[in-house]
C-alpha cells in the first residue's frame, strides 16, 4: 500500500511527499478505521480522503456544505484525471438521475453530496445498492452546536449511515475546531475509536495585523493600492458596506466585484466566476462568500469589519496563501464593529431553521465567541499566539510575523488614568444602579455635555471631567488595554463595563498600571517585504509563466490556478526545468498535468533562457 499511495500522490497530484498528518490519516482509512483530522486551511485535508478514495474498491461519498465547494473540488479532480461528480440543488432532476445512473454503473470514484440529499428517498435507494467504502465529512464543525457554523442537516449523516447495508469507514475533517467541538463531532457522527490527528492550526506563511484607522475607507484604499497586481478578498459585515466599498474601489480605478445574499443567484455566480478566473482582482463580500472557494492565488484578505468569532476570522483569513505563498491577513477595527456584530448575532436566524432552544444556545455561544474576537482586536501581544491559544495549541511567545511582533513597543505608565477609569465605573454604578459602556464612561471622564450624561446627573460626580486633557483616541486605547489586561470586564450583550477583582486589588494596593505603546518610528507596513518561499525564483521567468498559464486556462475555460498554482510556478521558475523528468520534479506537476501542459511550459522556459542568456 505504501508504494501505491505515493504513486497516486505523484501521478494525480504532482507531489513526492506528504505533509504532516496526511499519511497517518490515509493509512488509518485504508485499514478500515474511522478518523478525525483537524488541519489548517491549505493544509491538505482533501488529499486525506481523495487518495483513499482512489485506492479503495467502490465509491467514496464526500458530504460538503456548499455548492461552490463541490464544483471547485470536482473540477480539480477531473482536471487531474479522477472521475468525480456532485449532487446538490444546482442540478435538475434529470441531471441528478443521470448521476444516479452513472453511480450504479460504477463510473465515479468520488461523489460530493449536500447533507440535505442524504435524507431523500431517491438517494437512499441508490446508496443502498452501492458499495460505499468511505464516507468523508468535510467542514465537520458544522455538526456541532458549539461551532460557529452549525447546520442541523449535518445531524442527519449518522442516520443515513445507519440505513446503509454495510457501514463504510467514516472520516471527518475540519480546519477550525476547539476541543469541545472535536468531541461533539465524534459523538454526533458516531465515530468508532477514531484516529485523531490535530496537525496544528498555525500557518506560518500568513502575516496577521490589526489596524485601528480613523478613516477605514482611506486605510483600505491605501492597502489595496499597494497590492494592485495581486488577488485579494475584502470582507464586510453588511451588504451596505459591500456595496459602498466596491463602489469606492471601482471609483479609484481598481478591478473589483462584489458578492452578497442580496444579489440575484446569476449575478453572484457571474461575479464569483470573474474573481475565480482572474477577470477581477478584488472580491468585496459578506461571509456568504468563500467557504470551499479553492482559489490558491489569493495574496491578501482584508476584513473591513470585525468578524463574529475567532473561528470565522481564521477560516476567512485562511483563504489567503492556500498554495503556501506569503500572504497578508489584515483586520480594520473600530468600536462600531462590536455593536454591528452584536446586532447581527441577536437578529440572525441562521442558515437553517432552528428550534427556539437551539437558537438560544447558538446565540449564547455566539456572544461568548464575540468576546474572544474583541480580545484579539485589542490585544497587544502576539496575534498568531492569541489565535493558537484559542485553539489550544502551544507556541513561542512571539512569532516575528504579525503586526504586534514586528513593531517596537515601550511601556507607558497609566496608573493615574487607570485610577480615574476605575473610580468612574464604580461611581456611575453607585449613582444610577447599573453600568455603562465605554463610550459613555469616556464622555463622563472627558466632561461631555451630552443630554443623557446631564439627565443622569453624572456631571455631578467627582470624577466628571477628570481626564479632560486626554484625547478620545488615547483614552480609548487605555480602556482597551485595561480590558485586555483583565482590569475591566465587558458584558457581551450590552457592552457595559465592570470592574474585576484585579482592578479592585490594584486600587486598594496603589499598584502601578502600564500599557504597551507602539513607537511611532516602528509603525509597521503590512506590505513590508518578507522573505518569499523560493527566494531563488527568477521573477522575469515567473511573470512569463504566469502569462502562459493565463492563456492556457482561457483556452480551456478553467481558472488559472487549476493549471498550476502560484507556488508551483515559483518552484518552476526557480528550478528552470527543460526536460520532462526535470518538470516532474517540480512540486505540483503530476503525470496528468505533465501530459496536458508540460511541453508548453518547458518550451516557454527554453525560450526565456535563450533570450536571457548572460
Amino acid at each position: 500500500m505504501t508504494g501505491e499511495k505515493y504513486d497516486v500522490l505523484k501521478h494525480f497530484f504532482g507531489y513526492s511527499s506528504f505533509r504532516g498528518g496526511q499519511e497517518e490519516l490515509i493509512d488509518a482509512q485504508m485499514e478500515g478505521r474511522d478518523v478525525l483530522g483537524v488541519m489548517p486551511t491549505g493544509g491538505g485535508k482533501s488529499l486525506c480522503y481523495q487518495i483513499p478514495a482512489i485506492l479503495m474498491t467502490g465509491i467514496t461519498l464526500v458530504v460538503s456544505p456548499l455548492i461552490s465547494l463541490m464544483k471547485d473540488q470536482v473540477t480539480a479532480l477531473k482536471a487531474a484525471g479522477i472521475p468525480a461528480a456532485y449532487i446538490n440543488s444546482s442540478l435538475s432532476a434529470g441531471q441528478i438521475n443521470k448521476v444516479y445512473q452513472n453511480l450504479l454503473e460504477g463510473r465515479y470514484k468520488i461523489v460530493y453530496i449536500a447533507p440535505e440529499r442524504l435524507a431523500t428517498e431517491g438517494f437512499i435507494s441508490v446508496a443502498q445498492r452501492l458499495r460505499i467504502s468511505l464516507l468523508a465529512v468535510d467542514e465537520a464543525h458544522c455538526i456541532s452546536q458549539w461551532g460557529q457554523d452549525f447546520r442541523p442537516s449535518y445531524l442527519r449523516i449518522s442516520e443515513f449511515v445507519g440505513k446503509l447495508r454495510r457501514r463504510p469507514v467514516v472520516s471527518a475533517f475540519t480546519a477550525t475546531a476547539t476541543e469541545r467541538v472535536r468531541r461533539d463531532i465524534e459523538r454526533s457522527l458516531g465515530l468508532d475509536r477514531p484516529l485523531r490527528i490535530v496537525t496544528g492550526f498555525d500557518r506560518q506563511n500568513l502575516r496577521f495585523e490589526v489596524i485601528k484607522p480613523k478613516k477605514k475607507d482611506e486605510a483600505l484604499l491605501a492597502l489595496v493600492s499597494e497590492r494592485a497586481e495581486k488577488s485579494g478578498i475584502i470582507y464586510c459585515a453588511t451588504r451596505r458596506d459591500v456595496e459602498s466599498v466596491c463602489r469606492m474601489l471601482r471609483g479609484a480605478g481598481l478591478s473589483a466585484t462584489r458578492y452578497h445574499a442580496g444579489l440575484t443567484e446569476e449575478e453572484r455566480r457571474n461575479n464569483q466566476d470573474d474573481f475565480i478566473y482572474d477577470r477581477c482582482g478584488i472580491m468585496v463580500a459578506t461571509n456568504a462568500f468563500g467557504m470551499g472557494i479553492d482559489k490558491s492565488n489569493v495574496s491578501y484578505v482584508i476584513h473591513y469589519s470585525m468578524p463574529q468569532s475567532i473561528e470565522s476570522y481564521y477560516q476567512e483569513a485562511g483563504r489567503a496563501g492556500r498554495d503556501g505563498s506569503d500572504a497578508d491577513c489584515i483586520l480594520l477595527y473600530s468600536a462600531r464593529d462590536i455593536r454591528t456584530a452584536q446586532f447581527l448575532i441577536e437578529h440572525s436566524g441562521g442558515s437553517e431553521k432552528l428550534t427556539e432552544d437551539e437558537q438560544s444556545k447558538v446565540t449564547e455561544q455566539a456572544l461568548k465567541r464575540l468576546g474572544e474576537m474583541v480580545g484579539y482586536c485589542e490585544t497587544d501581544r502576539c496575534l498568531r499566539g492569541y489565535i493558537l491559544d484559542y485553539f489550544g495549541q502551544k507556541h513561542p511567545k512571539t512569532c516575528g510575523n504579525c503586526g504586534n511582533c514586528d513593531g517596537s513597543f515601550s511601556e507607558k505608565d497609566i496608573t493615574g488614568e487607570a485610577g480615574a477609569v476605575f473610580e468612574c465605573v464604580r461611581l456611575v454604578r453607585e449613582r444610577i444602579g447599573y453600568s455603562l459602556g465605554s463610550a459613555k464612561i469616556m464622555k463622563v471622564l472627558r466632561g461631555g455635555r451630552d443630554r443623557d450624561i446631564l439627565a443622569l446627573g453624572l456631571d455631578g460626580l467627582p470624577v466628571y471631567g477628570k481626564l479632560r486633557g486626554v484625547s478620545s483616541d488615547t483614552l480609548r486605547e487605555i480602556l482597551e488595554s485595561l480590558k485586555t489586561q483583565g482590569f475591566l470586564r465587558v458584558d457581551p450583550i450590552h457592552g457595559a463595563l465592570f470592574l474585576t477583582d484585579r482592578a479592585e486589588d490594584a486600587s486598594r494596593r496603589h499598584e502601578k498600571v502600564t500599557m504597551r505603546v507602539r513607537g511611532k518610528s516602528a509603525e509597521p507596513s503590512s506590505a513590508a517585504k518578507r522573505t518569499q518561499a523560493g527566494a531563488e525564483t527568477d521573477e522575469g521567468l515567473y511573470a512569463a509563466l504566469r502569462d502562459l498559464r493565463y492563456r492556457a486556462a482561457k483556452e480551456e475555460g478553467i481558472p488559472a490556478f487549476m493549471v498550476f498554482s502560484n507556488a508551483t510556478l515559483r518552484d518552476m521558475a526557480a528550478k528552470k526545468p527543460t526536460t520532462e523528468s526535470e518538470m516532474l520534479s517540480v512540486a505540483g506537476v503530476g503525470q496528468n498535468k505533465m501530459q496536458r501542459y508540460g511541453d508548453r511550459f518547458v518550451e516557454e522556459i527554453k525560450r526565456y533562457l535563450s533570450e536571457n542568456e548572460d
